[in-house]
């Protein structure tokens, strides 16, 4: 339904959309950069989306432009090293001219700023490599204030000039006192900010305008997000965790594009004639004919790598540790669809010992809710998703593995797809609601874990920080509202919204595209990757806030997330990361509570799990300096300034390591590991997670508390309701 009253909306304003827009105002001295068709089709459409369809039911007026233009400039000029004191009085005839130019898909005035603003820029890297060059005095006391986002903005180049002299001045004594040589320096830093200033005459409009929209949609919300095209397929192959293409994955590297790794299992892997650090100069599609992509952009490269599975691609290659001049290499490959696994859920094993008993238990960790929609849409029986990856990792700690207890980690898990966290859930209890969904018409839709059985019905715990967030939160919230584990970490982010992706292509009546292809374009056709034409301008997606969602008990995760039953301290600033950080964020509130049957009461078992936490917390020198480092990284973050003195600044960041190297070598010792040397790395199998050590030691306690016969825990919990 939504998408039939969207189609109408949408058909009728591009029939409007050939209305002759204002011309462009220019900025001298800079190949200014101008916004097209398609975006002035977009703009005006997202401006119905919201007004229409956001949950806030806000109006775009004065006020959202307001707030959009200080955000943009804010977006573009963090620090303020660029923008003038002259430039931001100018910008202010838009103050109040932002809604309404973007409801007719006037883009003149955002495009103009980012245009001053790339003036600017190119300026001050221009006077960032002349200073480079210039001598230097490090035994001088001046002080280099890196975070002027308070200051005022710069009155004159003149004072801007000083901002970068001394910014140059500490990137120089960094390097120095790092031991490499004067000449050595100013060769570096040259090629950093000549590989800045490259980048930046790269920018196209699809950049411009995904930063002013970036700036428009999160004024709304914080998770009203607009992607260009570019942008909207990198978001569904993250969703999906699976690609197209040769199985690569490419950096760009002194303008060249570089094989950063070769992904196991896909085209290049299998065929052994790519390696790590080989670079690609040329590209053809099939039989075709080669183009040259050196100082290409790294995503247009990337197209032209990437493409539907079983067609094929030719690549010039210089193999690594030869010259740029070398006799290039071509290679032939077919495209594969390629499953990114280390991004998906994964296993192991670890065992404890918990007062003279030792259980083995198993560690899932979650980075993301994922879901190839694509391919479930298709019919794929093996559709790559969260909840079947999870159940056959259970399926080999209980089988395999035989383990005693099994724990969630989904810290820094951001979300992902609320169905996958729902099903997720249903791994873990017997049929039952698992999340409420509150629309923009206040009409509630409980969602239910409809399948019998569980996957898991043991001891069972959840590992959750302040980046866990949105589907992180719905499992988390319904683990604990159910009684089926144990909660174990931070206050997580506290995002309680749902976003619907909508493709506006999908949107637009087919023959109006066609029109608006043939204005856009003017003859010129677009090629994809695997060499086809589409002659279909693309439009991208919209990530759009429809509703919120509550937890079985009726609270919201809005602003106040989940919090755990286990607390540890925050490794994030919990007053800079978090939904109620957003200044435009929907507030916290409560629903009644679904009619759901908890499948154990953990209360009598919570106070003692976290009397004997706290008991070995006092008695732990991880703990101790763990809060020792948060007090010192909370002490530094209010500094804005740091020392162009070289022989005090070195002395500064010796004291630094010598104080962090002493640390960590009285935690290896009480690890029973050697010490280390200046410049040792710590090696991966000494690694150690004091988070994931204590909460398997919850768990031990959990198990030995909860379950003293050996029974699965849900059933002997359930007997002391």
């Amino acid at each position: 339904m939504l998408k039939r009253i969207l189609l109408v909306t949408f058909t009728a304003a591009v029939l409007a959309c050939q209305a002759a827009p204002k011309p462009q105002q220019m900025v001298q001295g800079v190949t200014n950069i101008v916004p097209d068709e398609k975006q002035s089709l977009v703009v005006k459409e997202i401006v119905t989306l919201i007004e229409r369809y956001n949950y806030k039911s806000i109006k775009v007026n004065d006020s959202i432009s307001s707030l959009v233009l200080d955000k943009y400039i804010k977006d573009l000029d963090p620090y303020r090293y660029y923008f003038q004191d002259s430039d931001i009085k100018e910008f202010e005839k838009f103050r109040y001219e932002l809604d309404d130019n973007f409801r007719i898909g006037d883009l003149n005035a955002p495009f103009y700023i980012f245009n001053v603003y790339l003036k600017r820029y190119n300026e001050y890297i221009n006077y960032a490599l002349a200073q480079i060059k210039a001598k230097q005095d490090f035994s001088q006391n001046e002080t280099y204030t890196f975070d002027r986002e308070k200051m005022p903005w710069a009155a004159s180049s003149t004072a801007l000039n000083d901002i970068w002299k001394k910014r140059v001045k500490y990137e120089l004594v960094n390097l120095k006192i790092s031991g490499t040589a004067d000449e050595k320096n100013v060769e570096g830093l040259t090629k950093r900010y000549e590989s800045l200033k490259s980048q930046s005459s790269k920018i196209n409009n699809q950049d411009v305008f995904q930063m002013i929209m970036d700036a428009f949609t999160e004024t709304i919300d914080p998770h009203t997000n607009y992607f260009n095209p570019t942008n909207a397929q990198a978001f569904n192959e993250d969703m999906a965790r699976s690609f197209e293409g040769i199985g690569a994955r490419l950096q760009l590297e002194n303008e060249v594009l570089k094989i950063g790794e070769v992904i196991p299992g896909g085209p290049a892997f299998k065929s052994k004639l790519l390696s790590a650090g080989d670079r690609i100069i040329g590209v053809a599609q099939g039989s075709g004919e080669f183009e040259d992509i050196t100082g290409w952009r790294i995503e247009n490269s990337v197209a032209k790598i990437k493409g539907p599975k079983g067609t094929k691609v030719r690549l010039k290659i210089i193999p690594a540790g030869q010259e740029l001049s070398a006799k290039p290499v071509i290679i032939e490959l077919v495209r594969e669809k390629i499953v990114m696994e280390d991004q998906s859920a994964k296993k192991k094993v670890r065992t404890i010992q918990s007062n003279g008993k030792a259980y083995k238990i198993g560690i899932i960790t979650v980075p993301a809710f994922y879901a190839d929609f694509k391919a479930a849409r298709a019919g794929d029986p093996n559709f790559k998703s969260t909840t079947r990856d999870v159940r056959l990792l259970i399926d080999t700690l209980k089988n395999k593995d035989k383990v005693d207890a099994i724990v969630m980690d989904l810290r820094a898990n951001g979300g992902g797809s609320l169905t996958e966290s729902i099903d997720l859930t249903g791994l873990f209890i017997d049929k039952g609601p698992v999340v409420q969904v509150k629309d923009l018409r206040n009409d509630i839709e409980v969602h239910e874990d409809k399948s019998n059985g569980v996957a898991w019905s043991g001891p069972f715990g959840v590992m959750i920080d302040r980046l866990s967030a949105s589907a992180s939160e719905i499992f988390a919230g319904a683990i604990q509202d159910y009684g089926r584990g144990i909660i174990m970490g931070t206050q997580t982010y506290g995002k309680g919204t749902v976003q619907s992706s909508i493709n506006m292509n999908e949107l637009v009546n087919p023959s109006m595209l066609q029109k608006l292809a043939a204005l856009v374009s003017s003859g010129k056709v677009k090629t994809l990757p695997g060499g086809k034409e589409d002659p279909t301008p693309q439009l991208g997606q919209i990530n759009l806030t429809m509703a919120k969602f509550y937890r079985v008990n009726g609270s919201s995760t809005q602003h106040k997330g989940v919090m755990p039953d286990i607390e540890f301290p925050s490794l994030y600033p919990m007053d800079k990361i978090g939904e109620d950080t957003e200044k435009s964020a929907l507030p916290w509130d409560v629903i009644s509570k679904s009619n759901y049957t908890p499948v154990a009461n953990l209360s009598p078992v919570k106070p003692e799990l976290v009397k004997l936490h706290k008991e070995r917390m006092a008695k732990s020198l991880d703990y101790k300096m763990l809060q020792e480092d948060l007090a010192e990284v909370k002490k530094r973050d209010g500094e804005v300034s740091v020392s162009l003195n070289q022989a005090k600044l070195k002395a500064e960041r010796d004291s630094l390591e010598a104080k962090s190297l002493a640390r960590t070598n009285l935690l290896r010792a009480s690890r029973g590991l050697p010490a280390l040397k200046k410049g040792d790395k710590i090696k991966k199998e000494e690694s150690f997670d004091f988070i994931e050590d204590e909460s398997l030691q919850v768990m031990g306690d959990f198990m030995r508390m909860a379950n003293p016969n050996g029974k699965d825990v849900v059933k002997t919990v359930q007997q002391k309701l």
